[in-house]
């Protein structure tokens, strides 16, 4: 490891940034999987909760910087079809 002030405290600030990193990839994961839930349930109106939910939490990672903003767009997307094809 480096001894150089600098290179100490970017790791120090990598570090607080990967433990929230994680957090919001954690909540991405459980967004998701609610989501996917309510699908397999077949329950169109519990689906719809979770999936604007699911969008509120693509849509922050994605302004934070967590995840490119194009990745949440795709998954929030298929996420929209797959709960569009259960209401129909």
């Amino acid at each position: 490891m480096a001894n150089h002030k600098q290179a100490l405290k970017r790791h120090r600030q990598s570090l607080k940034a990967q433990s929230r990193n994680r957090v919001v990839k954690s909540h991405i994961k459980k967004a998701v999987k609610n989501v996917l839930q309510a699908i397999e349930a077949k329950d169109p109106e519990q689906a719809r909760i979770a999936l604007q939910k699911a969008n509120s939490v693509y849509d922050k990672a994605a302004t934070k910087g967590v995840i490119h903003w194009r990745n949440a767009t795709r998954h929030i997307s298929r996420l929209t079809l797959a709960v569009n094809k259960l209401e129909q």
